[in-house]
């Protein structure tokens, strides 16, 4: 499949069907975030796979959705501001910059391997970090349910025209 199809594929899939992913593919999906490009080649993530029913019971009192239920595992993302490259000029920390571009591997590889996921960046931070302790360094910036998708989208979302988002000078 070439890179705008898998694109064009991916969705934030909020319904997913009962059947457990295969190892082989949570350590697919891992060893994609993990060749994620990050600054200065800092990688400062961190990647918690929650998929015992104990883990996803935490996962779920921190987000408590019917639809993120249904999800088989979740991978949790964290990162850490001070593991992370800070441009001088104006001390911009790219922890959070990192760690989305290892997030959006993890779901174009999860599309890939015909997995569905949705980032869930809207949960209790503070239940999040103390369900899974990583450390005072570690901030969680993202939840990733994944699982097979119990149905795909009629339609895509719709997007803005290239002209409403390209300048070119």
């Amino acid at each position: 499949m070439n890179f705008l199809n898998l694109a064009k594929e991916r969705f934030s899939a909020r319904a997913f069907s009962a059947q457990v992913v295969e190892e082989d593919k949570v350590n697919y999906l891992l060893a994609c975030a993990q060749r994620a490009p990050s600054a200065c080649n800092k990688q400062p993530w961190h990647f918690v796979v929650a998929q015992t029913e104990e883990a996803r019971q935490k996962v779920q009192q921190c987000y408590n959705r019917d639809w993120l239920k249904a999800a088989p595992l979740y991978i949790i993302i964290y990162a850490a501001d001070d593991r992370a490259w800070v441009r001088e000029e104006d001390g911009k920390n790219h922890a959070d910059i990192d760690a989305a571009i290892a997030i959006e591997h993890l779901c174009l590889a999860a599309t890939a391997v015909g997995l569905g996921s949705c980032w869930v960046c809207n949960f209790d931070v503070a239940a999040l970090q103390a369900a899974f302790p990583l450390g005072k360094e570690w901030h969680p910036v993202a939840i990733l349910p994944i699982g097979y998708p119990a149905n795909t989208p009629s339609k895509p979302s719709p997007r803005k025209e290239i002209g409403e988002i390209v300048s070119r000078f």
